[in-house]
């Protein structure tokens, strides 16, 4: 499990209540022989934290590789589609932007709400997300879908391609919110060659399903190369990250997915979309 990349975990400050802080999840990591790992919050950006933690990694464990990295969700609370923040967290260091997730047109709509941030309007992407694929192209990091729609994704990456974004992410394409079934995620990878970012659990109304059986289900048909498998937990009611991380590769060895093929999906996929890999 040495050299772990995870792309998707919610650590602590945070508006919501965290399993671990970033300095625990960093102790995490470090013990575990992990990587990096990417941290997220709906509402504020990571980068600036995450050259904090790491300058103490460096003093602490000097013998360590391992990085949290910093990301950036442009939910309201950032301004929504708002390339000024944008081009300040990559500034910072942020190797990832999201596109907006509990502020999402998408995500209200599937709670039976009105209003959010629309991100495709007649068919197309919605012209402000231009200049913020712009600054994604300009300092070569990912982009991720957050929770729009599985059917949003299609027009949504085309924009990206067509501005020259190399690195994209489908965001949970399994969370019912973006409600992507298995021949959309096939038709995606196949039309734009994006990856899969796969997640160890999801919340359904106050509990986390595991996505294991299902991820396992993914991989045969869609093939380990396009997927990233992740944790998306940190929740509090879901386990610490090294113990999700060793259920996950526990699960998925019992399950017949090779060693190979874990390494694609836990160190070289996630570790391109970051710069780290080749």
């Amino acid at each position: 499990m040495r050299g772990i990349i995870d792309l998707h975990y919610h650590s602590g400050p945070d508006v919501k209540p965290r399993k671990l802080n970033d300095l625990e999840l960093m102790e995490q990591g470090v013990k575990l022989g992990a990587r990096a790992v990417v941290t997220k919050t709906h509402f504020a950006p990571t980068a600036d934290r995450a050259t904090l933690v790491n300058q103490i990694r460096r003093e602490k464990y000097p013998d360590s590789d391992f990085e949290l990295i910093g990301s950036l969700v442009l939910n309201r609370s950032v301004g929504g589609l708002n390339p000024h923040a944008v081009e300040t967290v990559l500034k910072l260091g942020a190797k990832v932007i999201w596109l907006p997730t509990l502020d999402a047109e998408n995500q209200l709509r599937k709670d039976g709400k009105f209003g959010g941030i629309p991100l495709v309007r007649d068919g197309k992407a919605v012209p402000e997300l231009i200049p913020i694929f712009e600054l994604i192209r300009d300092y070569d990091v990912c982009l991720q879908t957050g929770h729009i729609s599985g059917e949003e994704c299609f027009p949504v990456v085309e924009a990206a391609r067509k501005v020259g974004v190399k690195k994209i992410v489908i965001t949970h394409p399994e969370y019912h919110i973006v409600g992507m079934p298995l021949e959309q995620q096939k038709q995606i990878v196949r039309d734009y060659g994006v990856l899969l970012e796969r997640e160890y659990a999801q919340p359904v109304g106050n509990q986390f399903v595991s996505n294991l059986e299902s991820n396992v289900d993914a991989i045969r048909a869609i093939g380990a190369k396009h997927i990233i498998l992740a944790t998306d937990s940190g929740q509090t009611n879901t386990p610490y990250w090294c113990d999700a991380v060793q259920e996950s590769v526990s699960y998925y060895r019992n399950a017949g997915i090779t060693e190979e093929e874990l390494k694609t999906m836990m160190v070289q996929n996630p570790g391109r979309m970051l710069g780290l890999c080749d």
